[in-house]
């Protein structure tokens, strides 16, 4: 009896002495488990003795591959991350089943390490594949200049066992490679003579712990004229990128971003921000905004800010559309719909726009009979074209816009008052050009740039007094008619400088710089000194600038007008 205990004590030591983990279960269904199998499957010794077999095995994908079927099996499993070779080994005697032995082993490492050969031998196959069809020919040379590797068969017509071992200055005509290993330097680009072609090659030392090993030389072209005709074909294919991407960019029809609305004013900076996050939703967006104030420039911006962003942006105006024809437009019409229909039919702006966003510009022109219909499409998601009645499913972002007071037009009963809800979700209110007088210059100059260079003209900077008056408008046509001015003022200028006679008399008047005070008595030398002052900016300002002419207009002689121009510090 304690000749058995002590066997069963060293067959226990001998058992978790193993790396590998063992389950032994008896024909009466006890269990025993060694030390690396509670360790690998995380079971507490005690549970082998109070759960019947497998149930203390606590991961359910893994239990099942523990079963007892009386048939030598094994199996590779996948536990959390690591790879375990499981068999299953029936202890028989006598044609009778007494025990059944699990053995499992952790082959992770070996797995890994077949991996990563794996991985190596694909790498060095593709190495090779680069050498052979990357080059047109290339030769390895050790550190005494003899061919180690060649690849010159096809271009050379010699076979790398005639080549390997040679001197390469032997072996390729006009090489340079020997010297290479001599110097250490790399020649990158070089021509070289080779059969009566010039050929481009390029060769590099191998350098390992600070000693030149040998050397790799490689022609690149098979002939230098091949270098001309791929810049050729290079500059080509640039030209078409370039005009297939402005093609992309007029199908989508936007191109302006958030980085496009120049602003240091902190309202418009907060619109910017409320932008950018409208453009993250779906929801639709309602853009309120006198005339020329950018309400589709920011309409541009959240379609190119949103994931819809390489889909097409479609802009239509709702008040330049007759009323008899904005239902067409916008929802298309079948073939014979109405006369002069064209054959096959039309698809309207939400079919086109499908998938990317919708522009309705100047919404509060909108008919309202068309009001019905278009928040009848946004509730439903579908619509029909005109003469149809095949549901198009619709998914579009809506964008929409209006300078009218929206609300006044709701109250008035011009404007549907579920239609203004359902399109309100978000609302961007854009402040007119005169709320935001410090963007003036900031603007005023980054318009110029944009003219200068559409209109082809050298570049041109605005006067310190050009600039109030432009800041003391009032600007009624927002950044619309600041544009206009500005372009205005580069074509009559002369010169670099954009000075006040450049800029329309309406801003003149504006900022009193025609006005003479007459309701004030003045001293008859004040009031002559004065009337001299307007005739001259009268003169200058009729003659667009040119000083000798407004001269010849005053009577004068050129060298008295720049005087009396000094005597009145007018920088015109």
């Amino acid at each position: 009896m304690n000749l058995l205990k002590n066997n069963q004590e060293c067959l226990n030591f001998l058992l978790d002495s193993l790396a590998e983990g063992v389950f032994v279960v008896d024909e009466n269904n006890i269990c025993y488990g060694n030390k690396a199998i509670l360790d690998m499957l995380n079971i507490d010794k005690q549970e082998l003795k109070t759960v019947d077999f497998p149930d203390f095995i606590k991961n359910e994908k893994l239990k099942k591959h523990f079963y007892l079927n009386g048939i030598r099996r094994g199996e590779e499993l996948d536990l959390n991350g690591n790879h375990l070779s499981l068999k299953y080994i029936p202890y028989c005697s006598r044609e009778r089943t007494l025990a059944h032995i699990f053995i499992i082993r952790d082959i992770t490492d070996i797995k890994d390490s077949q991996s990563q050969l794996i991985e190596e031998k694909m790498s060095l196959d593709m190495i090779e594949d680069l050498l052979e069809y990357a080059y047109e020919g290339f030769a390895l040379v050790d550190n005494k200049g003899k061919i180690v590797k060649w690849n010159y068969e096809k271009l050379l017509g010699i076979s790398e066992k005639d080549a390997i071992g040679k001197a390469v200055e032997d072996v390729i005509e006009n090489t340079r490679l020997h010297i290479v290993v001599k110097t250490g330097k790399k020649e990158i680009r070089n021509i070289q003579r080779i059969q009566g072609y010039d050929m481009v090659a390029n060769r590099v030392p191998i350098i390992r712990g600070g000693k030149i090993i040998g050397a790799v030389g490689a022609v690149l072209f098979r002939d230098a004229s091949e270098v001309r005709i791929m810049a050729k074909e290079l500059i080509e294919l640039e030209n078409k990128i370039n005009e297939y991407k402005g093609e992309i960019e007029r199908l989508q029809g936007s191109r302006y971003t958030f980085d496009s609305i120049i602003t240091q004013n902190p309202k418009m900076e907060y619109l910017k921000k409320l932008g950018r996050t409208a453009a993250q939703s779906n929801s639709t967006v309602l853009i309120l905004g006198g005339s020329g104030t950018g309400k589709e420039l920011f309409a541009q911006a959240i379609h190119k800010a949103s994931y819809r962003k390489f889909s097409p942006f479609i802009p239509i105006n709702c008040a330049a559309i007759p009323r008899e024809l904005l239902e067409s437009e916008l929802f298309g019409y079948e073939a014979g719909a109405f006369t002069g229909a064209k054959r096959g039919g039309k698809p309207g702006k939400f079919e086109l726009a499908n998938g990317g966003t919708i522009f309705l510009d100047e919404i509060g022109d909108m008919p309202l009979e068309m009001q019905v219909k278009l928040l009848r499409v946004l509730e439903e998601k579908r619509f029909e074209r005109v003469g149809g009645n095949k549901k198009i499913t619709l998914d579009v972002r809506i964008i929409a816009a209006t300078n009218k007071n929206i609300e006044d037009a709701v109250e008035r009963g011009t404007f549907r008052e579920d239609l203004y809800y359902r399109l309100n979700v978000i609302n961007i209110d854009i402040p007119p050009l005169k709320e935001r007088i410090d963007d003036i210059p900031l603007l005023a100059n980054h318009l110029l740039v944009n003219l200068c260079e559409e209109l082809d003209m050298e570049r041109r900077e605005l006067s310190k007094k050009t600039i109030e008056i432009l800041m003391n408008y009032k600007w009624p046509g927002n950044i619309r008619e600041l544009r206009n001015i500005l372009e205005r003022a580069i074509t009559i200028s002369t010169g670099n400088v954009i000075l006040p006679e450049h800029l329309p008399e309406r801003l003149l008047n504006s900022r009193g710089y025609f006005k003479r005070n007459v309701e004030k008595i003045r001293p008859l030398k004040d009031t002559v000194a004065n009337a001299e002052r307007q005739a001259i900016i009268n003169a200058i300002i009729k003659s667009k600038g040119n000083k000798t002419l407004a001269a010849k207009k005053l009577g004068i002689h050129r060298t008295a007008l720049y005087k009396k121009l000094n005597k009145y510090d007018l920088d015109l």
